[in-house]
This record gives C-alpha cells, structure tokens and sequence, in this order.
C-alpha cells in the first residue's frame, strides 16, 4: 500500500512539474526540458520532506520503483545517485538504500504544514525607516521629463567615446585592471586637477574618484558623522544628500534661506548651539531654487565654519553650465584652513549611468575616504575612468563642454521666453533667470500639492516644492513652486510638456 502511494506521489509530481515546462517551453522555445532522472529525484525528495518516506526508512529496489513507474531502471539509478550525492539518502551494505537520520534540512510531516510567511527570514533592519526608496520609474522613462539634473543622453558623442574605449581594449593595462589604486587612475585624475586648477581656481588639494557624487557624499558622512551629531543644511535641498546623512544617524538642522540663500545669521545662531559637524551647501547654483550665493555670504559662512571648527561640502554639481558671465570660483578655490570638501561629477556633462564622480580635500581626509572605499567597493570603474582621462586628454571633453552649454543656453532662454508667453496671457507665474544651472525654480502662483502624481499619469516627471522643503510645519497648502528642468529635452517636447502642466494646474 506504502509502495502504491509513493508511486503515485512521484507519478503526480512528474506530471506536475512537466506541465509547467511545456508550458515555459511555450513562451521560452530555447529552454531546455529537465532530464527523466531528475524530476524522478525531485519527486523522491518532496516525498522524503512530506514524510512520506521517512529518516531511516528503506526505498523500494530500483527494479520495483523502475517497473511501477514504467521507466530504465538506470534511469531510478541515476536518480538514486543524485539523492545521494545531495544528501538525502545513503547506500546500506546487503539492504538497498535508505532515508538518511538526519535530513539535509530541518523538515518534517509537521512542519511541512507551516504557512510560507512563517518561513520567510525576519529581517532585523539598523533603520526602520528608509530614507531614500528608488522608484520603480525613473524620470528618463517618461516623455516629458523635466527634472532638472539630467543631461540630454541623445547629444553625447558616443560615437567618439568609443574610440577611446576601443584603444583601451586593443592595448590594455593589465596592471591596472586590479583591485588596488582605490583612489582613482593616476591619469584621470591628472587630468581632473588640471581642469580644476585652470577653470575653477582649486590648487593644493587631492583628488579621490568615486561612483558619482552620491558615493563621494555617502562616505564622507561615514566617515565624519555618528548617531548624534547635527547636519547643517539648506531649507530647500538635494534629499538624497539628507539621505546620506540621516544614514550615519545625523540630525538635520535646517537653516533658513532667502532669494540670495542660505541666511548667515541663522547659522551662526545653530552654530552657537553645538553638535553641528558639517555644513551642507550648493553654493553655486542652489539646489533647488537656482540662486547662487554672493560671495559676502560665503565668506560669512566659511569664518562661522572656521570659528566653530565645522567641515563645509561645496557640492558643486553642475558647475560647467553658466550662461550669463563667469561663475563665481568654488568656496574650495579660498580655502586656507582646508575645511571645505568639494564634491562634484561628470554626469551632467555627460550622462548618469557613467558614475563618475570625485572629492576634492586636503590629503588627510583623502587617506581615509581611500581606505574606505576599499572596503566598499575597492575602486570605480578602471576602463571607464582611463576613456575619460583619454577623452580629456584629446580635447573631446572641452568641445563636448562647449556644445552642450551653448544647447543648454538655448533651451534655457526658450523655456524663459514660453513661460513669459504665459505671464502676458495672465497666468500667475512668477520666477527669476538663473545665470546658469539646468533648471528653473518657478512660482505657479497656486497649489502645486499633488500635482507631480497627476503629471505621471500623462508621461510628465516634474518635481515640485513638497520634495525640497524640510520644514515640515509649514501649510503645504501654500506651496506654489516647482522646479522645471529644460536640459533633457529638446524646444519642442519642453513646449509639450509645459503645455501638459499649465493645462492641469489653471485648466
């Protein structure tokens, strides 16, 4: 009877399991079908789990279980084997093979019963909250994409830049493709310091090449913030930048800003209350409102910096695109205590995906931030770094530069005008021309609350005020701005576009 019932467990398992690869061998025609012998084992070790069969408990003779399953008997053989070899049955000398005592995993008849949650692994998280979800859509896949930190991909020379990795892969260095030189390739980032010191003034600091600036800020935070410690950041700011910071167990203490930035004397009132270990700024062109700050207020804040002997990032993310005049030089480039670490990337210029970032500081923090990312992740990317370096050395990455700011000024200059075109018809928009940057910060003048959910239903990305601000008291019935990003699109789609947001919000 035992025999009859074993039969037919492994019989309705083969089916079973042969029904679903017929049907899989319909939709994948290139996938293999399961040997004979395996499913056979299969369905031995299913009924060895469901107690069918139990520890210790001889198996039918390969010719009985051959015949009552109407197959060679090498093939019960081979299956035979199989168990064996995994464990779950063992030859005994003059009777045959048995269950072994104990079983590869602890099962039994009993719990074989047990709901599938309550074999689910219990994981036991350092934060119960995460701060930063990635979305199961990104910006790029919608049509009308206005965020207003991504580059137009389309116009990338990917033509020219495979050249370089081309030359790379003919004539390798093999000594670089090891896990060593955590800090970054020696030719890249001559090459970085020299665009640094021609352009933005920064000398006499050293250069560590990371997997864009989100990597440079992560381990910064790492390596200089504990649970406790206080974050100086902007009212409006970057929230994978906070993300990065609330992940070392930092609190952020926000200072108010203004339409020239962030306010010095509030600062300087946080300061004097203690704890604070870094401040966090986007000097250049404010993130998200635009504004750059003067270099009155900056030398405020680096004299509040050095009094209270607190660390300034400079996140510099977009340095490259200023439009109206020459940028104001980076906080890093008037830096003689070498408090400042100076992040910034080459994904604006070139696009996201190329995770190319660096952080600039003095050697003492260098060393450390080095070690660290040996321990993370050893090094960034050796063939993409040495294409770079080849791209900048041959003068491909200052013509790319200057195409793409003279695109940028374009579209820039196109969206101010189409949104002017709104204000004459009455339209309530409000908003200053930043002198540079990717993005404008605009004033709609009414409720933008749950404006970017309805602009995803019709192929919109946008982001608005509720992402930025971090007072969270504040009636968010009176935010009015959001940040329109005019680089990755080109005049028609970003007519398109705000044609899609205008109609939503005033009808």
């Amino acid at each position: 009877m035992k025999l009859l019932s074993l039969t037919l467990a492994i019989n309705a398992h083969i089916t079973a399991q042969t029904n679903v690869e017929i049907e899989q061998k319909i939709t994948e025609p290139k996938r293999k079908r399961r040997a004979k012998y395996l499913l056979i084992a299969d369905a031995l070790k299913q009924a060895i789990k469901q107690g069918q069969v139990v520890p210790s408990e001889a198996l039918p003779s390969a010719r009985t279980l051959a015949t009552q399953l109407n197959v060679n008997r090498h093939t019960i053989m081979a299956a035979v084997a199989e168990l064996v070899a995994q464990g779950w049955i063992e030859a005994k000398e003059r009777s045959g093979y048995r269950v072994v005592n104990k079983l590869p995993i602890q099962t039994s008849k009993a719990i074989a019963s047990t709901t599938v949650e309550h074999h689910t692994f219990d994981w036991q998280f350092r934060h119960k909250k995460t701060t930063a979800i990635a979305p199961t859509k990104g910006a790029s896949a919608y049509k009308y994409n206005f965020s207003g930190g991504q580059p137009d991909n389309r116009l990338f020379p990917f033509n020219e830049f495979k050249h370089y990795f081309s030359q790379l892969c003919q004539h390798p260095k093999f000594t670089h493709l090891g896990y060593d030189n955590s800090v970054g390739e020696t030719d890249l980032i001559t090459q970085i310091s020299t665009y640094l010191r021609r352009v933005r003034s920064i000398t006499n600091k050293e250069i560590m090449i990371c997997n864009g600036s989100q990597e440079g800020l992560y381990m910064v935070s790492k390596l200089l913030l504990q649970a406790g410690d206080k974050v100086a950041v902007e009212q409006f700011g970057y929230p994978p930048a906070w993300a990065a910071f609330k992940s070392s167990g930092a609190e952020l203490v926000v200072i108010e800003q203004d339409n020239k930035g962030i306010i010095p004397a509030h600062l300087a009132a946080q300061l004097e209350q203690g704890n604070i270990k870094l401040i966090y700024l986007t000097p250049l062109h404010q993130y998200p409102t635009t504004v750059t700050l003067d270099a009155s207020r900056r030398i405020q804040i680096y004299q509040l910096a050095a009094q209270y002997g607190v660390a300034i990032i400079e996140d510099d993310y977009d340095h490259e695109f200023h439009y109206d005049s020459q940028p104001i030089a980076p906080m890093a480039a008037d830096d003689p205590l070498g408090l400042v670490i100076y992040i910034s990337t080459f994904s604006k210029l070139m696009f996201g995906g190329a995770r190319i970032g660096y952080v600039v500081a003095n050697n003492a923090l260098i060393t450390e931030l080095t070690a660290y990312k040996t321990l993370m992740n050893h090094k960034s990317n050796v063939l993409m770094q040495q294409a770079v370096a080849k791209w900048m050395q041959q003068g491909g990455f200052e013509s790319h530069l200057r195409r793409m700011t003279r695109c940028y000024h374009k579209r820039r200059d196109f969206l101010v005008n189409l949104l002017r075109d709104y204000q004459q018809q009455g339209l309530p928009i409000t908003f200053d021309c930043p002198p540079g940057g990717m993005a404008l910060w605009v004033d709609m003048g009414v409720s933008i609350i749950g404006l970017k959910q309805t602009l995803l239903t019709k192929d919109v990305y946008l982001q608005t005020e509720v992402e930025f601000n971090l007072i969270t008291e504040q009636d968010k019935s009176q935010y009015r701005f959001i940040r329109v990003g005019f680089a990755s699109m080109n005049e028609v789609e970003i007519t398109q576009g705000m044609k899609i947001i205008v109609q939503e919000l005033y009808g």
